[in-house]
């Protein structure tokens, strides 16, 4: 990773100083210009749920389902591009949305996001998940025996209501205290001063990877709110690639045209799998809680492979996961990826939640709220050093074979990846490679 992307900046969250002047009605102590101020979307009244190991399973599981659901359906649109996303961010964001929603829209939202729990377990799960995956970043061991680079798992959420919109207090309780998240009224009748003001939110919480993700288009219709996700992960490698070992290789791309890649390679014992002439290797980040999961379907099933892969075929290959010795070759890559959500999510049963007809009540008095549209952004960069990955999600609502004990894996055609938290299961990003990747060096 290029070394000015490795200088970590502060993690107060600070809004920057030219957004002054166009947010309104902040807590006080919290105005906007000072480095040590903290940001005025982030509560500090956040409560430690007591939630048990079974019920952050259950929503991990439901989360999980809904992530290859949602991509199956990207698949439907664009089969043959490459995709990245981060399921958490998504699910986050809409679970955000959902302690609004009332009847109807409850329910379906409930069925499209696989939402098991109810509302009294799901946000206090979602609060505990989200702080189990912060002490990742807190706890000792994140950075390597050489002093190299740190370790960062960060997340934060946002409400922005336009001026003068009287969320319900309970809403915003709920906010505050499961999500962190207070609310900053925001001036839309001003769609370019708006859209910077959610941006550069965006871009300080993901180390501006993410810096675009809403425009002024998307916010011309005057919206009542918008509610807002981040997440950035940046990790070394447990085991580096050396890049004297990199050297440039074909990669075959979809419809099997070959590009050239800069192929990182490494020998080095890995939890690794060869399952019915398919490889995945699990490549440990430091501290070895999280990790990439890449998947190499055998040659010229990557298709049948990828259509065959669900929550519970996912937890069928990880279990096969063994240590073994072998070298994994893998291209250095970068991807940014946009997505706008409404079309895909409204095909499901959450559909009425994109029409006049949804019951958000539990927001606002009243209701009459809808959501009109869900913007998510991705990115990655991948090297010999480790992954930088980034995500944000805005939910903008409307109103009225090798041989044995050795292997071989030389990741040169399209291929699947994950990073997850290995003790919670949690799918934090997922995405393919089809086409030759871009260098991100």
């Amino acid at each position: 990773m290029a070394a000015n992307r490795r200088k970590l900046l502060a993690l107060s969250g600070v809004v920057l100083a030219s957004l002054s002047g166009c947010l309104a009605d902040l807590p006080p102590g919290s105005e906007t210009g000072s480095e040590n101020e903290p940001n005025p979307a982030s509560s500090e009244n956040r409560v430690d749920p007591d939630v048990d190991a079974d019920t952050i399973d259950t929503l991990v599981a439901g989360n999980t389902r809904f992530a290859f659901d949602l991509y199956d359906r990207l698949l439907e649109d664009e089969s043959e591009t490459d995709h990245f996303l981060s399921p958490f961010s998504i699910s986050m964001a809409l679970a955000m949305t959902w302690a609004g929603a009332r009847g109807d829209t409850e329910e379906a939202m409930a069925d499209a996001l696989n939402f098991s729990l109810d509302r009294d377990d799901l946000h206090p799960a979602f609060n505990a998940l989200d702080l189990e995956l912060d002490e990742r970043g807190d706890s000792g061991g994140n950075e390597d025996d050489e002093g190299g680079d740190p370790f960062a798992l960060n997340v934060a959420n946002a409400l922005w209501p336009r001026e003068g919109l009287e969320l319900r207090e309970g809403y915003v309780d709920t906010m505050e205290a499961q999500y962190g998240a207070l609310p900053v009224e925001v001036d839309y009748s001003d769609p370019e001063l708006a859209s910077d003001v959610i941006n550069d939110w965006v871009a300080d919480e993901t180390e501006a990877r993410i810096d675009d993700l809403v425009s002024e288009g998307d916010l011309d219709e005057n919206p009542p709110l918008v509610l807002t996700n981040a997440i950035y992960f940046l990790a070394g490698w447990l085991e580096e690639f050396d890049e004297e070992d990199t050297y440039n290789a074909d990669f075959t791309t979809l419809d099997g045209s070959t590009g050239e890649v800069s192929m990182m390679s490494q020998t080095e014992s890995f939890p690794y799998a060869a399952v019915d002439g398919h490889q995945l290797i699990e490549l440990p980040y430091i501290g070895a809680e999280t990790s990439m999961v890449v998947f190499l379907p055998a040659d010229e099933e990557f298709e049948t492979f990828e259509t065959e892969l669900d929550a519970d075929r996912l937890d069928t290959l990880l279990a096969r996961l063994d240590t073994e010795y072998g070298t994994i070759e893998l291209p250095r890559f970068e991807l940014e990826t946009s997505y706008g959500l409404s079309e895909v999510l409204e095909d499901t049963s959450v559909e009425v939640a994109f029409t006049p007809d949804a019951n958000f009540s539990g927001m606002v008095d009243g209701g009459g709220l809808w959501i009109d549209d869900v913007l998510h952004d991705a990115s990655v960069s991948v090297d010999e050093e480790g992954t930088e990955a980034a995500a944000a999600t805005a939910v903008i609502m409307g109103d009225s074979g090798p041989p044995p004990g050795e292997f071989e894996m030389v990741v040169d055609r399209p291929f699947l990846l994950l990073i997850r938290d290995r003790p919670t299961g949690a799918v934090l990003f997922f995405g393919r490679v089809v086409d030759t990747p871009d260098d991100p060096n």
